[in-house]
Protein backbone atom coordinates (compact mmCIF):
# COMPACT_ATOMS: atom_id res chain seq x y z
CA UNK A 1 0.00 0.00 0.00
CA UNK A 2 1.28 3.36 -0.62
CA UNK A 3 1.56 5.98 2.13
CA UNK A 4 -0.93 8.85 1.56
CA UNK A 5 1.00 12.38 2.98
CA UNK A 6 -1.28 14.14 5.15
CA UNK A 7 -0.92 18.09 6.04
CA UNK A 8 0.15 17.86 9.31
CA UNK A 9 4.28 17.22 9.28
CA UNK A 10 6.36 14.26 11.00
CA UNK A 11 7.21 14.85 14.93
CA UNK A 12 10.45 15.47 13.96
CA UNK A 13 9.86 18.81 11.47
CA UNK A 14 12.20 20.96 11.63
CA UNK A 15 15.40 19.11 12.54
CA UNK A 16 17.81 18.87 9.57
CA UNK A 17 20.31 15.54 9.92
CA UNK A 18 23.49 15.26 8.21
CA UNK A 19 24.56 11.24 7.41
CA UNK A 20 27.75 10.26 6.77
CA UNK A 21 26.75 6.91 6.99
CA UNK A 22 26.44 3.71 5.30
CA UNK A 23 25.30 -0.48 4.93
CA UNK A 24 22.74 -0.76 7.39
CA UNK A 25 23.04 0.90 10.97
CA UNK A 26 23.72 4.39 10.20
CA UNK A 27 21.03 4.51 7.51
CA UNK A 28 18.79 2.84 9.90
CA UNK A 29 19.12 5.51 12.08
CA UNK A 30 18.44 8.19 9.09
CA UNK A 31 15.30 6.94 7.84
CA UNK A 32 13.72 6.35 11.06
CA UNK A 33 14.51 10.04 11.88
CA UNK A 34 13.27 10.90 7.97
CA UNK A 35 10.12 8.90 8.37
CA UNK A 36 9.30 10.93 11.54
CA UNK A 37 9.54 14.13 9.40
CA UNK A 38 13.13 15.18 9.82
CA UNK A 39 15.16 16.35 6.49
CA UNK A 40 17.83 13.81 6.38
CA UNK A 41 20.53 14.34 4.14
CA UNK A 42 22.34 11.49 3.12
CA UNK A 43 26.38 12.78 2.30
CA UNK A 44 28.12 10.39 0.46
CA UNK A 45 31.58 9.13 -0.16
CA UNK A 46 33.33 9.26 -3.64
CA UNK A 47 34.18 7.47 -5.57
CA UNK A 48 31.24 5.11 -5.26
CA UNK A 49 28.77 6.07 -2.55
CA UNK A 50 27.03 4.05 0.12
CA UNK A 51 28.69 0.26 -0.13
CA UNK A 52 25.38 -1.32 -0.10
CA UNK A 53 24.66 0.33 -3.89
CA UNK A 54 27.75 -2.23 -4.12
CA UNK A 55 25.32 -5.27 -2.89
CA UNK A 56 23.54 -5.98 -6.36
CA UNK A 57 21.86 -9.19 -5.83
CA UNK A 58 19.19 -8.10 -6.68
CA UNK A 59 19.11 -5.71 -8.54
CA UNK A 60 15.91 -3.53 -9.89
CA UNK A 61 16.40 -2.06 -13.33
CA UNK A 62 19.90 -1.63 -11.90
CA UNK A 63 19.45 -0.16 -8.68
CA UNK A 64 20.74 -2.08 -5.57
CA UNK A 65 17.31 -3.41 -3.93
CA UNK A 66 18.95 -3.47 -0.14
CA UNK A 67 20.44 0.04 -0.71
CA UNK A 68 17.06 1.58 -1.54
CA UNK A 69 15.07 -0.67 1.83
CA UNK A 70 17.60 1.70 3.91
CA UNK A 71 17.72 4.95 2.37
CA UNK A 72 14.14 5.89 1.46
CA UNK A 73 12.94 10.07 2.42
CA UNK A 74 16.16 11.23 2.05
CA UNK A 75 18.01 14.05 -0.05
CA UNK A 76 21.77 12.79 -1.38
CA UNK A 77 24.90 14.62 -1.79
CA UNK A 78 27.97 12.72 -3.23
CA UNK A 79 31.31 14.66 -1.71
CA UNK A 80 35.00 13.32 -1.86
CA UNK A 81 35.93 14.35 1.84
CA UNK A 82 39.34 13.37 1.36
CA UNK A 83 39.59 16.74 -1.14
CA UNK A 84 40.14 19.84 0.90
CA UNK A 85 36.86 21.34 -1.01
CA UNK A 86 34.85 18.54 -0.20
CA UNK A 87 35.82 18.98 3.64
CA UNK A 88 34.79 22.60 3.26
CA UNK A 89 31.18 21.63 1.56
CA UNK A 90 30.47 19.58 4.33
CA UNK A 91 31.68 21.71 7.10
CA UNK A 92 29.61 24.37 5.41
CA UNK A 93 26.53 22.41 6.01
CA UNK A 94 27.34 21.34 9.38
CA UNK A 95 26.40 25.45 10.44
CA UNK A 96 22.85 24.86 9.30
CA UNK A 97 22.17 20.81 10.97
CA UNK A 98 21.04 20.19 14.40
CA UNK A 99 22.79 15.90 13.80
CA UNK A 100 25.10 14.99 12.25
CA UNK A 101 25.66 10.47 12.42
CA UNK A 102 28.08 8.43 11.49
CA UNK A 103 29.64 5.34 11.65
CA UNK A 104 32.71 5.35 10.17
CA UNK A 105 35.42 3.12 12.16
CA UNK A 106 36.50 5.01 15.10
CA UNK A 107 38.80 7.81 14.81
CA UNK A 108 38.17 7.68 10.97
CA UNK A 109 36.57 11.63 10.52
CA UNK A 110 39.10 12.60 13.03
CA UNK A 111 41.68 11.88 10.58
CA UNK A 112 40.03 13.66 8.13
CA UNK A 113 39.50 16.95 10.20
CA UNK A 114 35.80 16.45 10.43
CA UNK A 115 35.89 15.17 14.39
CA UNK A 116 33.80 16.22 17.41
CA UNK A 117 35.75 19.19 18.87
CA UNK A 118 35.66 20.57 14.63
CA UNK A 119 32.33 20.50 13.75
CA UNK A 120 30.63 21.62 17.10
CA UNK A 121 33.28 24.51 17.20
CA UNK A 122 32.06 25.31 14.03
CA UNK A 123 28.21 24.44 15.49
CA UNK A 124 28.03 24.18 19.76
CA UNK A 125 24.39 23.03 19.37
CA UNK A 126 25.46 20.19 17.18
CA UNK A 127 23.88 16.46 17.81
CA UNK A 128 27.16 14.11 16.50
CA UNK A 129 26.05 10.36 16.47
CA UNK A 130 28.68 7.73 16.66
CA UNK A 131 27.61 4.20 15.96
CA UNK A 132 30.97 2.55 16.04
CA UNK A 133 31.59 -1.39 16.00
CA UNK A 134 33.18 -0.76 19.81
CA UNK A 135 32.15 2.53 20.85
CA UNK A 136 34.54 5.47 21.58
CA UNK A 137 36.34 4.25 24.01
CA UNK A 138 37.12 0.90 26.01
CA UNK A 139 40.28 -1.08 24.49
CA UNK A 140 38.46 -2.21 21.38
CA UNK A 141 37.59 1.87 20.33
CA UNK A 142 39.94 1.40 17.42
CA UNK A 143 38.56 -1.95 16.09
CA UNK A 144 36.37 -2.14 13.23
CA UNK A 145 33.22 -3.99 13.46
CA UNK A 146 30.38 -5.73 11.52
CA UNK A 147 26.90 -7.26 12.37
CA UNK A 148 28.37 -11.01 13.04
CA UNK A 149 31.54 -9.79 14.75
CA UNK A 150 29.31 -7.65 17.11
CA UNK A 151 26.87 -11.14 17.85
CA UNK A 152 29.63 -13.25 18.23
CA UNK A 153 31.45 -10.96 20.62
CA UNK A 154 28.22 -10.25 22.50
CA UNK A 155 27.40 -13.97 22.99
CA UNK A 156 24.35 -14.47 20.84
CA UNK A 157 25.89 -16.75 18.58
CA UNK A 158 26.69 -18.91 21.54
CA UNK A 159 22.95 -18.91 22.55
CA UNK A 160 21.07 -18.99 18.78
CA UNK A 161 20.47 -22.38 17.20
CA UNK A 162 19.65 -26.12 18.11
CA UNK A 163 21.88 -27.71 21.19
CA UNK A 164 24.84 -29.56 19.72
CA UNK A 165 25.68 -27.51 16.52
CA UNK A 166 27.63 -24.78 15.78
CA UNK A 167 27.42 -21.21 16.83
CA UNK A 168 24.71 -19.23 14.78
CA UNK A 169 24.04 -16.38 13.57
CA UNK A 170 20.65 -14.50 14.09
CA UNK A 171 18.99 -14.70 10.72
CA UNK A 172 18.57 -10.74 10.63
CA UNK A 173 21.35 -8.35 10.93
CA UNK A 174 20.30 -7.74 15.03
CA UNK A 175 23.19 -5.59 16.14
CA UNK A 176 22.95 -3.17 12.86
CA UNK A 177 19.38 -2.59 13.33
CA UNK A 178 19.77 -2.53 16.96
CA UNK A 179 22.22 0.09 16.83
CA UNK A 180 20.37 2.80 14.19
CA UNK A 181 17.35 2.45 16.25
CA UNK A 182 19.33 2.86 19.86
CA UNK A 183 21.32 5.71 18.01
CA UNK A 184 18.05 7.20 16.61
CA UNK A 185 16.66 6.96 20.28
CA UNK A 186 19.52 8.78 21.72
CA UNK A 187 19.57 11.04 18.92
CA UNK A 188 15.71 11.96 20.18
CA UNK A 189 16.43 12.53 23.97
CA UNK A 190 19.80 14.51 22.55
CA UNK A 191 17.50 17.25 20.58
CA UNK A 192 15.42 17.36 23.54
CA UNK A 193 17.42 18.68 25.77
CA UNK A 194 19.15 20.97 22.98
CA UNK A 195 15.59 22.73 22.51
CA UNK A 196 15.82 23.20 26.39
CA UNK A 197 19.10 24.66 26.21
CA UNK A 198 20.78 25.27 22.61
CA UNK A 199 23.88 22.75 24.00
CA UNK A 200 24.72 19.76 21.70
CA UNK A 201 26.09 16.86 22.54
CA UNK A 202 28.03 13.38 21.27
CA UNK A 203 25.62 10.27 21.19
CA UNK A 204 27.79 7.53 21.26
CA UNK A 205 26.55 3.62 20.16
CA UNK A 206 27.98 0.74 19.35
CA UNK A 207 27.09 -2.52 17.23
CA UNK A 208 28.60 -4.75 20.58
CA UNK A 209 26.42 -2.46 22.99
CA UNK A 210 23.34 -2.91 20.50
CA UNK A 211 24.21 -6.66 20.59
CA UNK A 212 24.80 -6.98 24.43
CA UNK A 213 21.61 -4.95 25.15
CA UNK A 214 19.62 -8.64 23.55
CA UNK A 215 21.18 -10.05 26.88
CA UNK A 216 18.79 -9.23 29.17
CA UNK A 217 17.35 -12.59 30.37
CA UNK A 218 20.36 -14.82 29.86
CA UNK A 219 22.47 -11.91 31.37
CA UNK A 220 20.28 -12.16 34.23
CA UNK A 221 20.49 -15.75 34.84
CA UNK A 222 24.60 -15.25 34.42
CA UNK A 223 24.28 -13.09 37.03
CA UNK A 224 22.76 -14.78 39.19
CA UNK A 225 24.24 -18.27 38.91
CA UNK A 226 27.58 -17.41 37.09
CA UNK A 227 26.36 -20.07 34.35
CA UNK A 228 26.47 -19.14 30.43
CA UNK A 229 23.19 -20.33 28.70
CA UNK A 230 23.11 -22.73 25.90
CA UNK A 231 20.85 -22.22 22.67
CA UNK A 232 17.83 -23.69 23.61
CA UNK A 233 16.41 -23.67 19.58
CA UNK A 234 13.31 -21.71 19.42
CA UNK A 235 12.25 -22.58 23.05
CA UNK A 236 12.08 -20.04 25.70
CA UNK A 237 15.04 -19.92 28.39
CA UNK A 238 13.08 -19.38 31.01
CA UNK A 239 9.63 -21.09 30.28
CA UNK A 240 7.56 -23.76 29.14
CA UNK A 241 6.20 -24.72 26.62
CA UNK A 242 7.25 -21.35 24.40
CA UNK A 243 8.49 -22.44 21.20
CA UNK A 244 7.28 -23.69 17.50
CA UNK A 245 5.76 -26.42 17.05
CA UNK A 246 4.65 -28.72 14.07
CA UNK A 247 1.30 -28.73 12.55
CA UNK A 248 0.33 -31.10 10.20
CA UNK A 249 1.01 -28.47 7.14
CA UNK A 250 3.46 -26.43 9.05
CA UNK A 251 4.95 -24.53 11.75
CA UNK A 252 3.01 -23.06 14.40
CA UNK A 253 4.19 -21.02 17.54
CA UNK A 254 2.97 -21.72 21.01
CA UNK A 255 2.98 -19.14 23.90
CA UNK A 256 2.74 -20.73 27.20
CA UNK A 257 4.50 -18.40 29.42
CA UNK A 258 2.00 -18.21 32.59
CA UNK A 259 0.23 -20.90 34.58
CA UNK A 260 -2.54 -20.01 33.47
CA UNK A 261 -1.91 -20.24 29.28
CA UNK A 262 -0.41 -23.64 29.99
CA UNK A 263 -3.27 -24.55 31.72
CA UNK A 264 -5.86 -23.61 28.56
CA UNK A 265 -2.99 -25.06 26.12
CA UNK A 266 -3.85 -28.79 27.91
CA UNK A 267 -7.36 -27.97 27.49
CA UNK A 268 -7.10 -27.15 23.64
CA UNK A 269 -4.74 -30.21 22.87
CA UNK A 270 -7.50 -32.20 24.48
CA UNK A 271 -5.06 -33.46 27.55
CA UNK A 272 -6.60 -31.91 30.62
CA UNK A 273 -4.61 -34.62 32.92
CA UNK A 274 -1.26 -32.74 31.75
CA UNK A 275 -2.06 -29.87 34.11
CA UNK A 276 -1.63 -32.27 36.93
CA UNK A 277 0.93 -34.10 35.80
CA UNK A 278 3.65 -34.03 38.12
CA UNK A 279 6.65 -33.99 35.55
CA UNK A 280 4.11 -30.45 33.77
CA UNK A 281 2.63 -29.19 37.04
CA UNK A 282 4.45 -25.99 37.58
CA UNK A 283 6.69 -24.33 35.41
CA UNK A 284 9.90 -26.15 37.18
CA UNK A 285 8.09 -28.79 36.39
CA UNK A 286 7.78 -28.18 32.60
CA UNK A 287 11.28 -26.65 32.15
CA UNK A 288 12.66 -30.51 33.61
CA UNK A 289 10.90 -32.24 31.27
CA UNK A 290 10.67 -29.98 28.06
CA UNK A 291 12.03 -32.02 25.73
CA UNK A 292 9.30 -35.03 26.51
CA UNK A 293 6.52 -32.36 26.52
CA UNK A 294 7.25 -31.39 23.31
CA UNK A 295 7.11 -34.77 22.16
CA UNK A 296 4.18 -35.05 23.37
CA UNK A 297 2.54 -31.66 22.19
CA UNK A 298 3.68 -32.35 18.73
CA UNK A 299 2.25 -35.86 18.37
CA UNK A 300 -1.28 -34.13 19.15
CA UNK A 301 -0.58 -30.91 16.62
CA UNK A 302 0.42 -32.86 13.48
CA UNK A 303 -3.21 -33.97 13.67
CA UNK A 304 -4.28 -30.83 12.33
CA UNK A 305 -3.44 -27.73 10.27
CA UNK A 306 -1.82 -24.73 11.59
CA UNK A 307 -5.12 -23.03 10.75
CA UNK A 308 -7.44 -25.21 12.89
CA UNK A 309 -5.04 -24.88 15.50
CA UNK A 310 -4.84 -21.00 15.44
CA UNK A 311 -8.22 -21.03 15.53
CA UNK A 312 -8.80 -23.28 18.79
CA UNK A 313 -6.00 -21.37 20.38
CA UNK A 314 -7.28 -18.01 19.90
CA UNK A 315 -11.12 -19.18 21.29
CA UNK A 316 -9.15 -20.71 24.50
CA UNK A 317 -7.51 -17.12 24.37
CA UNK A 318 -3.72 -18.56 23.98
CA UNK A 319 -1.26 -16.33 22.66
CA UNK A 320 -0.48 -18.32 19.36
CA UNK A 321 0.89 -18.05 15.86
CA UNK A 322 1.86 -19.32 12.48
CA UNK A 323 5.64 -19.47 11.46
CA UNK A 324 5.33 -17.37 8.02
CA UNK A 325 7.82 -17.22 5.36
CA UNK A 326 8.90 -13.24 4.30
CA UNK A 327 6.66 -13.46 1.82
CA UNK A 328 3.65 -14.97 3.84
CA UNK A 329 4.49 -12.49 6.29
CA UNK A 330 4.67 -9.18 3.65
CA UNK A 331 1.92 -9.82 2.34
CA UNK A 332 -0.38 -10.95 5.17
CA UNK A 333 -3.70 -8.71 5.87
CA UNK A 334 -2.82 -7.97 9.51
CA UNK A 335 1.05 -6.25 8.04
CA UNK A 336 -1.18 -4.35 5.22
CA UNK A 337 -3.55 -3.20 7.54
CA UNK A 338 -0.59 -1.22 9.60
CA UNK A 339 0.73 0.35 6.66
CA UNK A 340 3.95 -1.53 6.98
CA UNK A 341 4.33 -1.91 3.37
CA UNK A 342 4.61 0.69 1.07
CA UNK A 343 5.46 1.83 -2.47
CA UNK A 344 7.64 4.60 -3.47
CA UNK A 345 8.11 5.16 -7.15
CA UNK A 346 12.05 5.52 -7.73
CA UNK A 347 13.66 7.73 -10.79
CA UNK A 348 15.38 4.29 -12.20
CA UNK A 349 13.69 1.03 -10.15
CA UNK A 350 10.43 2.26 -10.51
CA UNK A 351 7.51 1.34 -8.06
CA UNK A 352 9.16 -0.40 -5.37
CA UNK A 353 7.93 -1.50 -2.33
CA UNK A 354 9.52 -1.34 1.28
CA UNK A 355 9.16 -1.72 5.07
CA UNK A 356 6.83 0.85 6.32
CA UNK A 357 7.55 2.76 9.52
CA UNK A 358 7.00 0.36 12.54
CA UNK A 359 6.25 3.42 14.82
CA UNK A 360 2.42 4.95 14.51
CA UNK A 361 1.28 8.36 15.52
CA UNK A 362 -2.08 10.05 15.82
CA UNK A 363 -1.28 13.55 15.23
CA UNK A 364 2.29 14.20 13.78
CA UNK A 365 2.12 10.77 11.75
CA UNK A 366 5.19 8.98 9.81
CA UNK A 367 5.20 9.78 6.02
CA UNK A 368 7.17 7.51 3.28
CA UNK A 369 6.79 9.76 0.20
CA UNK A 370 11.15 10.00 -1.00
CA UNK A 371 12.54 7.02 -2.86
CA UNK A 372 15.75 6.52 -2.10
CA UNK A 373 18.11 8.71 -3.86
CA UNK A 374 20.51 8.21 -7.17
CA UNK A 375 24.09 8.89 -5.93
CA UNK A 376 24.72 12.84 -5.64
CA UNK A 377 20.55 13.62 -7.15
CA UNK A 378 20.45 16.39 -4.42
CA UNK A 379 23.46 17.73 -4.79
CA UNK A 380 23.02 20.74 -6.78
CA UNK A 381 20.10 21.50 -5.10
CA UNK A 382 21.69 21.46 -1.53
CA UNK A 383 24.61 23.06 -2.33
CA UNK A 384 22.42 26.07 -3.60
CA UNK A 385 21.09 25.64 -0.30
CA UNK A 386 24.27 26.45 1.24
CA UNK A 387 25.45 29.61 -0.20
CA UNK A 388 27.17 28.10 -3.66
CA UNK A 389 26.79 29.64 -6.97
CA UNK A 390 26.08 27.72 -9.91
CA UNK A 391 29.38 28.82 -11.80
CA UNK A 392 30.86 27.21 -7.98
CA UNK A 393 28.99 23.95 -8.21
CA UNK A 394 29.81 23.59 -11.86
CA UNK A 395 33.93 24.02 -10.70
CA UNK A 396 33.16 21.66 -8.01
CA UNK A 397 31.62 19.10 -10.24
CA UNK A 398 34.75 19.54 -12.76
CA UNK A 399 37.06 18.99 -10.04
CA UNK A 400 35.46 15.91 -9.03
CA UNK A 401 34.71 17.31 -5.51
CA UNK A 402 30.96 16.24 -5.68
CA UNK A 403 28.78 14.33 -8.25
CA UNK A 404 25.80 15.81 -9.72
CA UNK A 405 23.24 13.36 -10.09
CA UNK A 406 24.98 10.20 -11.59
CA UNK A 407 22.28 7.48 -12.39
CA UNK A 408 25.38 5.55 -14.37
CA UNK A 409 26.89 5.34 -10.87
CA UNK A 410 23.95 4.20 -9.31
Amino acid sequence: MMTTPTTRPGPLSGMRVLELTQIMSGPTCGQMLADMGADVIKVEKLPGGDDARGYRDPLVNGVSAPFMMMNRNKRGIAVNLKHAQGRTVLLRMVRDADVLVENFRGGTLDKLGLGYDVVSAINPGLIYCSISGYGRDGPYAGKGGFDLIAQGFAGLMSITGEPGRPPAKNGNAVSDMNAGILGALGIVAAYVHKLKTGEGQIVDTSLSDAALQQLYWHAAIFFATGKSSEPTGSAHILTAPYQAFEASDGWINIGGANQANWERIAEVLGHPEWRTDARFASNSDRMAHREELAALMNAVLRTRTRAEWQAAFDNAGVPAGPVHTVGEALSHPQTLARGMVVELDHPQAGLTRAIGCPVHFSTTPAQVTRPAPLLGQHTRELLHEHGYSHAEIDALVAEGVVVDAAPAMV
